[in-house]
């Protein structure tokens, strides 16, 4: 219990009223001696009135007064949007109590909205709301809120934590998820009124009969069909589906690698490597998964999420599995190894798989990475995804202004360049190969799986 901004005014001023007393004793001549004698004594009074009225009121507040708080919260929150939450409390007692409310939301959370005072009448309540906004992804809790209830003649203060702890999901946005999405897949929407001709080796899978039309492959009559209706008929295939998409996501220090914005249309949001990887993760995997493909996830190279892994599975259940399965994973200062990782994935993986492997290619991971793809390639297609770091590209494209940058410009150009040499000697060809700018990841990736199911490779 805390005295109150009234109580300390009171106190304030009764103080002074004491100094003015005090004063008249020492000064004033002996005709207002009388008068000076009794402003002494009403400052004794105006005291002990006001200790009393104190001690009384604290007496009041001495029983809990009797509050029910609730939050209303959604146990799923996407990272970087403001959310709403609200704070009811219910008075169950007969007077009205002045309360101010403060919510113990995750710290390093953005918050509008508090503290809130408010005033709860005998057997009502009162509800707040204010807005939060989730820096990150992963588990985040939500303590018992404060609660400073005013006494009843307002000189006192107590404070109370009441009310629920909770704990919270932070997802990706999955509206912005949706919306890379649609942008990759439309990109490759054939326009409007044009005939889309099979390619030789495109889908195997048989989806239906219909009339032959001009364009389609005379291998593709089926003659018993078109002896009994008179007419040409064709076998019609689509792409394959029920095939596996596994992915190998480096979870490790290449991955803390952080992207302020390019700019332009190569330019990438902000955030860290991982970040942008594993929305390209989620991206791919929602567009296999309406292509009627499984999709599956092993991470490797951080300490925390070391061997997690997620067979894969197929329909929207299989892409809520991967959502839920890698929301709350962190990368970490730990290396990577790229041959452990392959290992462990070949012992998982007893199917024909299309494996994309996301990480941050440097120059000294040739041999290593090289090992990698070709135990994977034994018996799996495999994809490997680099993100390359726009700051370098910035440095090597900078103009030359002063002595920094005499030194900066050749120092990123000869990392680029064995960056690029270290890929060349991967010996991967070029549509095994993705290395762009973490925006562009999941872009390409589609782009990438779409000529894989159109072409029958996999």
């Amino acid at each position: 219990m805390t005295p109150s901004r009234r109580l300390l005014l009171l106190v304030l001023a009764w103080a002074g009223f004491g100094a003015a007393a005090s004063a008249a004793l020492v000064f004033a001549a002996a005709p207002a001696a009388g008068l000076a004698t009794a402003l002494a004594g009403a400052w004794w009074l105006a005291g002990a009135a006001l200790l009393a009225a104190a001690l009384a009121d604290a007496w009041q507040s001495l029983r809990a007064p009797p509050l029910r708080l609730e939050r209303q919260l959604p146990g799923v929150l996407p990272v970087e949007l403001w959310h709403g939450v609200t704070l009811t409390v219910h008075n169950g007692g007969a007077r009205a109590l002045r309360l101010d409310l403060f919510d113990d939301y995750p710290a390093a959370w953005a918050m509008e909205g508090m503290p809130h005072a408010c005033t709860v009448d005998g057997g009502a309540f009162v509800s707040v709301a204010y807005r939060v906004k989730p820096d990150r992804r992963g588990n985040a809790r939500f303590g018992q809120p404060h609660v400073r209830i005013a006494t009843p003649w307002g000189l006192w203060q107590r404070t109370r934590r009441i009310g629920p702890q909770q704990e919270v999901k932070v997802f990706p946005d999955y509206s912005r998820l949706l919306g890379q999405t649609l942008q990759a897949t439309d990109r490759r929407a054939p326009a409007a009124g044009a005939i889309r001709k099979r390619r030789r080796g495109e889908g195997t899978d048989f989806r239906q009969l219909r009339e032959y039309r001009q364009g389609d492959s005379l291998r593709s009559i089926d003659w018993k069909a078109t002896a009994r209706q008179r007419k040409p008929i064709a076998r019609e295939y689509q792409e394959e589906r029920d095939q596996q998409v596994v992915f190998l996501l480096d979870c490790g220090r290449r991955m803390l690698a952080r992207e302020q914005g390019g700019g332009g249309p190569g330019g990438s949001e902000p955030g860290s490597h991982f970040d942008h990887a594993l929305q390209a993760v989620l991206t791919l995997g929602f567009v296999a998964q309406k292509q009627g493909d499984s999709v599956g996830l092993m991470c490797f190279g951080g300490a925390a999420a070391e061997g997690r892994w997620l067979a894969p599975a197929k329909g929207r259940a299989g892409f809520d599995r991967l959502l839920a399965g890698v929301y709350d994973v962190q990368p970490d200062e730990t290396a990577p190894d790229y041959t452990q990782a392959a290992g462990a994935l070949m012992k998982k993986l007893s199917k024909r798989a299309f494996v994309v492997l996301i990480t941050n290619l440097r120059d000294e991971d040739d041999q290593a990475m090289r090992s990698a793809c070709e135990l994977l390639g034994t018996r799996h297609m495999v994809l490997c995804a680099s993100l390359r770091e726009q700051a370098l590209d910035r440095a090597a494209a900078a103009p030359v202004t002063g002595f920094q940058d005499a030194l900066r410009q050749p120092a990123a150009m000869l990392y680029l360049q064995q960056r690029r040499e270290a890929i060349r000697r991967l010996g991967l060809r070029a549509n095994a190969l993705v290395d762009v700018a973490p925006g562009q990841l999941g872009a390409s990736l589609i782009g990438r799986y779409l000529d894989i199911k159109e072409s029958g490779q996999l």
